[in-house]
């Protein structure tokens, strides 16, 4: 199969072309033996299956971070799995300078070489007129194309290329070592020279009035405007999150809790209807039920990204981070942690100073993810009124946002205290070229929605899977016959209806609960939980919550779902708001919902990012140090909480 890879700046629109070309038909992996992300998709020209590898955004051929350092290693080596048989350089025509270093650093590598001038829209509107015929006579070998991704312009001309029989003709350069640093630096002070006489005739400026996007500068990036306008933008998509996506959440839920009565009135009774009734479904149904939710987040975020504000938001919050040990560049990882940390944590790899690097490791997890959004809905609509303030803002969707304001200044505290142990105190230079304001491709949003809620749902779904099987067993099941025994001794009602045989049902169900394997787990754990106000249902829900935060959702499901096994249609928010303590009072309140609140918010309850985060640092020291302080944070600040709140 022939392989293209996809190289190009960042901000280049080199994402959008990937889209276009590959559409739905893409996965993501690492590239072999690092955890970098390695995007490729698959097209059919002329029944050709061509794969397109979308390779991480980078300036030089020469690395100075652990993204660039991929192109170098797969470029300078012939053998590397990934070597392409073509490439195809993404520029931005309305910063040739910039963009034609690294292109002509790819075009001396003699591989058959695309040029593709994007944003051609972005540069005449700038007053920019580019005379390819001065290009081609400078690269007479590579394919030049002019695109404008977002309306799909140049993309039929590019798929052609794909297949058209090229040949390398010109002499190859062989590459600078990477550790030639010196040579590096001669090499591009050469080809800059170069490329200022080339674009002396290749672009001239024609003379406009302020551009749209300088005109919005002036308030998006102010030093007192732009911190309220992102501050107020932040609080928007927090109250759309929890008030827009409600409807199809009920939906959901009501759904699931149907199919799950239906299918335990249809199936024959025995262990495999309970399995699938009170385990299976109730578990991955805790899950779906927040694909709304995840999915509105996720396109507010990329929308964000896609008008160009987002390297606004890096701009702006820079000075913020400098007192704390961080940099601007520190705010892509932190911003990425919403939607997880461990694409996040990978996302470091563009800062260069080590200190900084491992700063923002280790406070990312903070950031509350994608991941806790399940935890927090649940707890809130559980607990808190819904109700508004000033006649528009709801109560609920304040509470979220504060929770998530809660993580990022817990994350900077925490980064200040670490600061305070590094010797080297100085700080790496930030620099950032901000891309042009556009309207989103709403075809690209739709894809990179769909990509990350596809990949949360099947990575989630196969843990929730595995866990909510193994609940229902710990469930299920007990030592020797003391679950039965002790049931036979629930005495039946004098008067027997439908009311008081359903109550002594529920009684049954509940000493078999107690007295399973997953009973006498809880109630081992429960004297270390129980001043945080929770019972031992939520401390077996804490405890396999480690593998992923949104278990706990999952779990609880599980649970509630074996100890009201003749309740299937009833809502799990329903069954919570009737559990009580032996003493009568209820479990869910707002002293201890509050207390699991905070909890989540600075739990590090994931154990794929303290995977991620040792092969990061290559040391188990600091993911444990992670574990430990975040460990430390949660109890402490929902033991607090519930002692004031109870």
């Amino acid at each position: 199969m022939k392989k293209i890879a996809l190289f190009g700046n960042p901000n280049t629109g080199k994402s959008s072309i990937f889209n276009r070309l590959t559409g739905l038909r893409q996965r993501v992996g690492n590239f072999p033996g690092v955890t970098v992300d390695k995007r490729s998709g698959y097209v059919n020209v002329e029944n050709q299956e061509i794969e397109i590898i979308d390779f991480p955004g980078t300036y030089s051929i020469y690395p100075r971070s652990k993204d660039e350092e991929i192109v170098y290693n797969v470029i300078s080596n012939k053998n590397d799995k990934n070597f392409p048989d073509k490439v195809v350089v993404v520029v931005d025509s309305s910063n040739l300078e910039r963009n034609l270093l690294f292109f002509s650093q790819i075009y001396d590598l003699g591989i058959p070489t695309a040029l593709v001038l994007n944003m051609t829209d972005v540069a005449a509107k700038n007053g920019l007129e580019i005379n390819l015929s001065y290009i081609e006579e400078a690269f007479p070998y590579a394919k030049i194309i002019r695109s404008n991704a977002r309306i799909g312009t140049g993309i039929n001309e590019l798929k052609k290329w794909f297949v058209s029989d090229v040949e390398s003709v010109q002499d190859f350069k062989p590459l600078i070592a990477k550790e030639d640093f010196d040579a590096q630096v001669l090499d591009s002070e050469s080809r800059f020279s170069a490329i200022k006489i080339l674009l002396k005739k290749v672009v001239q400026t024609v003379e406009k009035e302020e551009s749209f996007t300088s005109k919005v500068d002036k308030w998006l990036i102010h030093p007192v405007w732009g911190y309220l306008f992102f501050f107020t933008i932040l609080l928007l998509i927090f109250q759309m999150v929890f008030s827009l996506a409600s409807y199809p959440m009920d939906w959901i839920d009501a759904g699931a809790a149907n199919f799950a009565s239906w299918l335990g009135n249809v199936l024959p009774e025995g262990i495999f209807t309970s399995l699938v009734v009170d385990g299976i479904i109730p578990g991955i149904g805790g899950v779906l039920v927040f694909i709304p939710q995840i999915g509105l987040l996720f396109t507010l975020l990329i929308i964000l990204e896609e008008t160009g504000y987002m390297a606004r938001v890096v701009f702006i919050t820079d000075k913020l981070m400098r007192p704390f040990g961080l940099n601007g560049k520190s705010v892509v990882p932190l911003l990425s942690s919403a939607a997880c940390a461990i694409p996040g944590i990978m996302a470091t790899r563009t800062i260069g100073s080590w200190q900084e690097r491992l700063t923002t490791i280790l406070v990312a997890p903070l950031i509350s993810c994608s991941a806790r959004l399940p935890v927090y809905t649940l707890l809130i609509a559980l607990v808190i009124p819904d109700r508004t303030v000033l006649g528009f803002l709801n109560i609920q969707g304040l509470v979220l946002f504060g929770l998530y304001m809660l993580g990022i200044v817990s994350a900077l505290i925490v980064a200040w205290v670490i600061k305070q142990f590094f010797k080297n105190k100085e700080l790496s230079v930030f620099l950032l070229e901000m891309p042009e304001y556009k309207t989103p491709r709403w075809k690209n949003v739709g894809i990179e929605v769909y990509e990350k809620v596809k990949i949360f749902v099947l990575d989630a779904g196969k843990i929730i899977l595995a866990i909510s099987i193994v609940l229902w067993a710990l469930a299920s099941f007990g030592p020797g016959n003391k679950m039965d025994e002790l049931a036979k001794l629930v005495p039946l009602p004098v008067v027997q209806n439908e009311e008081s045989m359903l109550e002594y049902n529920s009684k049954i169900a509940s000493v078999k609960l107690e007295n399973s394997y997953m009973g006498y787990l809880g109630k081992a754990i429960e004297p270390v939980i129980s001043p945080l106000g929770y019972d031992w249902k939520m401390g077996i829900s804490l405890l396999t919550s480690f593998a992923a935060r949104e278990i706990f959702v999952g779990s609880l499901a599980t649970i509630y779902s074996v100890h009201n096994a003749d309740e299937h249609s009833e809502l799990l928010i329903d069954k919570l708001r009737r559990q009580k303590f032996a003493n009568g009072s209820p479990v869910y309140t707002l002293a201890s919902g509050m207390s699991l609140l905070i909890f989540y918010v600075f739990a590090m309850q994931c154990m794929a990012t303290l995977a991620v985060v040792k092969r990061e640092t290559k040391s188990w020291k600091w993911p444990m140090l992670q574990l430990g302080y975040m460990g430390v944070l949660a109890y402490v600040g929902a033991l607090i909480t519930y002692q004031i709140l109870k």
